[in-house]
């Protein structure tokens, strides 16, 4: 082999950066992709475009992750630092940097697979039964005659709600249902905690489920499909109050009210006392002052009708006046009436050769007319355009050439006289009339 050879062997290929990054890309989408991470977020943040952005690690491994707003609006929770989640994505390359980064597609709490699925079956299905119409949800009593309370004894949630009412309404009783809350009877005392409220209506006319958070499956008996049949026959209204705000139970949606936490579903049906108390106050302002004021106006007329009984001189002055004005208005009414029937008659015969020399002209001005039209209608002058008027001997006038025969006579009245006529035969069209011999 010669130099020249040696010089022209292949070395090493000479990647640009981009094209690197985007084969690095290509492969790990061959790869991997799609793929299922489990991990626990950190530096979890969400941008003001929807996009989310946090850190999958573990004891051993870190992974920069991307979730855009689409996934990000399915999302039933809000996701937290330490959260132990699973993702499902695409792994990529992000160009710009570098960077390895997981796309996030769907995201879920580690742990809740099975449960979840189960979870999201059994809601869609009672959705579609109905039990979550808005429209059969109803308000809460604005002042409740007793609440009634279904929750363990032990439960933190007893503590809170009982708390809450104490301080904000403490002259409304509370009933306590007690049941489990987690475990496999909670579900079945569950419902016979709240059978037993149903049959105290309307004398508890509010119902608070109640129950502190925990895993999905410490919330389970709250998922039940019995319990949640049971919510949706409450007589009265129902507030579910299970677990924190991001936590959901198809208890939730059966209630007429979901409450973030139990001490919300507490102040929820309890109106403050001291608004109440205020309420009252501002009524009892407003009805002194109504009946203050209808009071005043009382004396006022009284004052008025004791200083009319006190002066009747000024009545029977005022009553007086007003007689004088009405004999006024009298006499100059007669009076009016008086003169306008003088002069009817003086008017009726200054008026009255002018009437009648101006109807007899109109009259006169008539007949001209008529006799007008008479003359026009005259068949004299109808004859006098060179017309012939034919009778037959009887004097019936003739019309048609139908009437007429061969040997008839005829009788011709012209402008000047009138001439008798003896029908002979004419040619196929009819008939033609000649003058004697």
């Amino acid at each position: 082999m010669n130099l020249r050879e040696s010089n022209s062997a292949p070395g090493p290929r000479v990647w640009a950066v981009g094209a690197l990054c985007h084969a690095v890309a290509d492969a790990l989408d061959a790869r991997f992709n799609p793929v299922t991470v489990r991990g626990e977020i950190s530096g979890f943040s969400r941008a003001s475009s929807g996009h989310c952005y946090f850190a999958l690690k573990d004891e051993s491994g870190q992974l920069r992750c991307a979730m855009f707003r689409r996934a990000a609006g399915l999302l039933d929770f809000s996701p937290r630092d330490g959260d132990q989640v699973e993702v499902r994505g695409r792994l990529a390359v992000y160009e710009p940097r570098g960077d390895l980064q997981l796309v996030v597609e769907s995201l879920r709490r580690a742990g809740q697979g099975a449960l979840f699925e189960q979870f999201m079956q059994r809601k869609a299905r009672l959705e579609a039964e109905g039990l979550f119409d808005p429209a059969r949800k109803r308000a809460l009593p604005a002042m409740p005659r007793a609440v009634g309370v279904v929750t363990s004894l032990g439960a933190a949630a007893l503590h809170d709600v009982v708390t809450a009412l104490r301080r904000r309404v403490p002259h409304i009783p509370v009933v306590l249902a007690p049941a489990a809350v987690q475990g496999a009877n909670a579900p079945a005392e569950l419902v016979r905690a709240l059978q037993s409220l149903y049959d105290l209506a309307p004398a508890v006319d509010v119902i608070l489920l109640v129950r502190g958070g925990g895993s999905i499956e410490d919330l389970w008996a709250f998922n039940d499909e019995t319990l949640a049949r049971t919510i949706v026959q409450s007589p009265v209204p129902l507030v579910s109050g299970v677990g924190h705000e991001t936590d959901f139970t198809i208890a939730d949606f059966c209630a007429d009210l979901r409450a973030p936490t139990p001490t919300a579903a507490a102040e929820l049906v309890s109106a403050p006392r001291d608004m109440w108390l205020g309420a009252l106050d501002l009524l009892d302002e407003r009805l002194g002052d109504a009946l203050g004021g209808r009071l005043d106006a009382l004396g006022q007329r009284v004052d008025q009708a004791a200083g009319r009984l006190g002066r009747p001189s000024s009545l029977v002055t005022r009553q007086q006046l007003r007689l004088a004005h009405h004999v006024q208005r009298l006499r100059y009414a007669v009076l009016s009436r008086r003169e306008r029937l003088s002069q009817a008659p003086r008017s009726i015969a200054a008026d009255f050769p002018l009437k009648l020399g101006r109807a007899l002209v109109q009259r006169r001005e008539r007949l001209e007319r008529v006799a007008l039209r008479m003359r026009l209608l005259d068949p004299a002058l109808v004859l006098q355009r060179g017309y012939a008027w034919l009778t037959d001997t009887d004097g019936h006038a003739i019309v048609s050439a139908t009437q007429l025969a061969a040997g008839d006579a005829v009788k011709a009245r012209l402008a000047d006289g009138e001439v008798d006529l003896t029908v002979t035969p004419g040619d196929a069209t009819g008939t033609r009339p000649t003058l004697p011999q």
